[in-house]
Parts: structure tokens; sequence; C-alpha cells
């Protein structure tokens, strides 16, 4: 690999995580300074915001772990040949999984805020707020000629566990304390 190839390389990475660190920032920023509604802006047909919080983050967890098994497999780590459509299965599943998480973490940042009241809310907070500097990252590595190829899986790895992370601190601990979400709350 030639001198110039390992630079722009390492540009790709400095654009890339300095984007994602500036977004993670923005979003950790905003929440803390936002004034809280405590409302919800949209609820998707469930009856509670935390209804519709909880259910979208729990499919949000499931996507992201056939997220794993799929990347997994198309870097050959399940020991068995790939199908030719993996590629397309994994990004339409991260594409799924996005698009699903974003109302969660809009109705986080909007109508509840960063809070910092306990460890656990503490970790939520944060790692929600890095979850999409790590997607930019990501996407940066994707996209760019030049990013190094170990560039995508960390990112990606990075991601994901930053995903399990929120899911676990938020919805699954829901669960595991009150049960599955059946209406009245907040």
């Amino acid at each position: 690999m030639d001198v110039r190839t390992d630079a722009r390389g390492g540009r790709v990475v400095l654009v890339g995580v300095t984007a994602g660190a500036l977004l993670s920032v923005a979003l950790g920023v905003y929440a803390k300074v936002h004034t809280p509604t405590g409302g919800a802006i949209a609820l998707f047909g469930f009856d509670t915001m935390i209804q519709m919080k909880v259910w979208l983050a729990l499919v949000t967890g499931v996507l992201v772990l056939a997220q794993l098994v799929t990347a997994l497999w198309m870097y050959g780590r399940l020991g068995r040949p790939a199908p030719a459509r993996i590629g397309l299965v994994h990004r339409t599943l991260g594409l799924v999984a996005l698009v699903v998480s974003l109302p969660v973490a809009y109705h986080c940042l909007w109508s509840i805020g960063f809070e910092s009241y306990t460890g656990r809310v503490l970790l939520h907070s944060l790692a929600g707020c890095l979850v999409y500097g790590a997607f930019v990252v990501k996407v940066v590595g994707l996209h760019a000629a030049a990013a190094p190829r170990w560039m995508v899986p960390v990112a990606g790895g990075t991601l994901f566990t930053l995903l399990v992370v929120t899911v676990l601190t938020s919805a699954v601990w829901y669960v595991g304390t009150q049960g599955l979400p059946q209406g009245g709350g907040y």
C-alpha cells in the first residue's frame, strides 16, 4: 500500500469520526438544554408514548441482532457460504432498524431529554446520543473509496454495541421491571 492511500484512508477515518462525534455531541447538547415536553408527538397507533417506545425499541433490538448475523455471514464467520443477496438483506435490515429507531430517539430527545439521575439512565442517554454518530461513521466508511478495510466492520461493531446497550438500558430494562406495556403510562 502506498503512502498516499494510507493518508487518504486516514483522512476518511478522521472525517467520519469527526462528523460522527459532532452529531453525537449536538444530540446530547440539544437533549440537555432543550426543555423536555413530556408529551408524545406521534404514537404510530400505540396507546401511549412508553408503549410505542418500548415496542419499537424491542423491534430495533431484534433487527440489530439480525444485522449481526448477516454481517457475520457476509464476512464468512458462520462457517457456511453466504447467499448472493446477503448484502442486500443486511442493508435492508439496517435501513429498517434505523427507521424504526428514529421515532424512539426523537421522543427521547424531544419529550424526555438527556437524563443522568441513575447510572442506567446516564448510560442510556450517552449510548443513545452515540448511536447516530456511529451510524455516520459507518456510512462514511461505506461510501468513501479510500476508507481502510477495517473501518466499516469496526464502525458496524461499535454501532451494534451502542444499539444493544441502548435497547438493554431502556426497553429490556422496562420489560424486566414493569412487564410489557399495555397502555396507560405516560
